[in-house]
């Protein structure tokens, strides 16, 4: 073969192939997802505000062993009227306990006191709740302390169909391809910095993949977190470059994903 012609077809082959991978992710280079868990004070007081001074939309993953689902409830409301995501993470936040670190959990919200039946009731009760807070269909879940079975039995199985997606706890960055719907990674955040936490999104603008962020405390309200200055340095470098980086609730994301891989079968 001439070399010329060679040449062209080999930049033809591989441009196309990284300009489809800039453009997978709603036409963007990577898609990011911005998850708060627990339904925190912190959330309403100081994550809520930060995004949408900068018009940016996030998932909240809520249970109300912290109380703010009946004493916050209004403002849980005008959350989601923002275009934010209210994700159902159980009602009890029930999580293997007898583990190092795991000694919040009460016997009556050790899931190895749970059925597979008791644990989807409580999805559902958590559900009905959230639909009567937000009026929403469409919700992705968390699981708690990232534990998905009881015994060996994922329990999500049954009721998995109720939800767009599910995110777990193990750290990953995944093109769009290889993503498991119903245990998607995340980064746990705890103490990083501005810088480390841009470093993660640059990470994968350059991989062209899914970075999910997982929040607890943000200034403070949980063992777990963040400090209100570099929350803010990697929201504004979202806000800075988001003709570059897909910024989007969980649910939206998830459902982008499967289109996606049903279409690609």
């Amino acid at each position: 073969m001439n070399t010329k012609i060679h040449c062209i077809i080999l930049f033809l082959f591989f441009g196309y192939s990284v300009h489809a991978q800039d453009t997978l992710w709603h036409h963007k280079k990577c898609a990011v997802v911005l998850t708060y868990d627990d339904a925190l004070d912190v959330d309403i007081d100081n994550a809520a505000p930060a995004l949408d001074s900068l018009g940016l939309k996030a998932t909240f993953y809520l249970s109300n062993y912290t109380g703010t689902l009946d004493t916050r409830t209004a403002q849980w409301r005008a959350i989601a009227a923002k275009g934010h995501e209210l994700g159902n993470h159980t009602y009890y936040h029930p999580c293997i306990g007898k583990r190092p670190g795991r000694e919040f959990v009460k016997a009556d919200n050790d899931l190895n006191n749970y059925t597979v039946q008791q644990i989807d009731q409580e999805i559902h009760m958590m559900n009905s709740l959230l639909k009567a807070i937000d009026g929403k269909h469409s919700r992705t879940f968390a699981y708690p302390c990232g534990d998905t079975k009881i015994s060996d039995s994922f329990y999500l199985d049954p009721i998995k169909k109720e939800f767009t997606g599910a995110r777990g706890v193990r750290p990953e960055m995944l093109r769009i391809q290889d993503v498991k719907l119903y245990d998607i990674g995340c980064y746990g955040i705890n103490g990083e910095s501005g810088d480390q936490l841009v470093s993660l999104v640059q990470k994968a603008m350059d991989s062209h993949t899914l970075v999910v962020f997982l929040f607890h405390g943000v200034g403070g309200g949980h063992s777990l977190n963040v400090s209100l200055q570099a929350h803010s340095q990697l929201l504004h470098f979202l806000k800075q470059h988001e003709k570059e980086i897909w910024i989007a609730p969980m649910t939206e994301v998830a459902e982008y994903i499967q289109r996606y891989q049903s279409s690609s079968k």
